[in-house]
């Protein structure tokens, strides 16, 4: 532990994702002191800024991060590489001790989108962070449903082609399954789909998400987009690029009410480009998650003192 009023953390991972997440906590984190900097790629321009400011650095993998002389320290670790690798990353942390948050879509511990459940798994050894369309949008699928049952949810999350990089592209298919699975576990719909579209557009458009609930017909239309507004504004504390692109849109069908809810998500910047609010979401999400983790784990100390 860095000090007594910060948790110490490491990222696996120097790439885009791991990159902008440590550039996010060094600059916001108030509970956190990023420590560590994990990567495969001694050239890797992640390990290179790690480096320059002041992380211990290794790109020998995880078997690396624990021969670091501040491993012993180490309280969480944010894992931002892939799904396959993430697999063994969680089984050697847990032997250690770890929390892990988890910014792939391996999905080995429970699900969270920090405005609607992460106060129920804190103390969870692994947290997964879904999917980038996730956290844009079962966010407004809850939102949603916590006014009137939804009985069926879809989502399409279109993101700049630039934006999807080697990691993204092997994932697609966890994406739409992990996504689709956390629809209905967090966001509460009955079923839930989602689709992703990987926009080759010049100049790159930022990341849009359009969201599609089936909800009773008897529901309350003002009180749906209200719950919808009000959400918007939770993410936006964590995620400030991220807002509605015009009211909620409501048709009545034979098959109940349906909620048509259209966002945008753009990125803060601290290392990818704005138009990269799929990533931007993720780290910021991931980060807003390791902040409370940690302030729950030094209140604990004060308590036990």
């Amino acid at each position: 532990m860095s000090g007594a009023r910060k948790v110490s953390a490491a990222i696996i991972g120097s790439g885009n994702i791991g990159t902008d997440l440590m550039i996010k906590a060094l600059r916001h984190a108030s509970h956190l002191s990023m420590d560590a900097m994990v990567g495969i790629d001694p050239q890797s321009d992640g390990l290179a800024r790690a480096q320059r400011l002041g992380l211990a650095v290794t790109s020998d993998g995880i078997e690396g991060l624990l021969g670091l002389p501040c491993f012993d320290d180490i309280g969480i670790v944010f894992d931002a590489t892939s799904a396959g690798a993430h697999v063994a990353h969680d089984a050697l942390l847990r032997q250690h001790g770890k929390q892990v948050i988890d910014l792939t879509p391996a999905a080995l511990g429970p699900y969270v989108v920090p405005v609607v459940n992460l106060d129920a798994h804190l103390d969870a050894p692994n947290v997964n962070m879904v999917t980038c369309g996730g956290q844009a949008t079962i966010p407004i699928v809850r939102a949603v449903s916590r006014i009137a049952p939804v009985h069926y949810a879809e989502i399409v999350a279109s993101i700049a082609s630039k934006s999807a990089g080697p990691g993204t592209r092997a994932n697609i298919d966890e994406f739409t399954e992990t996504t689709s699975k956390a629809i209905v576990e967090v966001g509460g719909a009955a079923r839930g789909k989602a689709i992703i579209v990987l926009n080759p557009a010049e100049p790159p458009l930022v990341m849009r998400d359009t969201v599609y609930c089936l909800a009773d017909l008897g529901a309350d239309p003002e009180a749906i987009e209200a719950s919808v507004v009000q959400m918007v504004k939770e993410v936006s504390a964590y995620v400030p690029g991220y807002r509605l692109k015009q009211r909620t849109q409501f048709e009545r069908i034979d098959q109940g009410l349906k909620v048509s809810v259209f966002l945008e998500v753009e990125g803060a910047a601290h290392y990818l480009p704005a138009y990269a609010g799929n990533l931007d979401i993720m780290t910021s999400a991931a980060l807003a998650t390791g902040e409370r983790m940690a302030e729950r784990r030094l209140g604990a100390q004060r308590r036990s003192a």
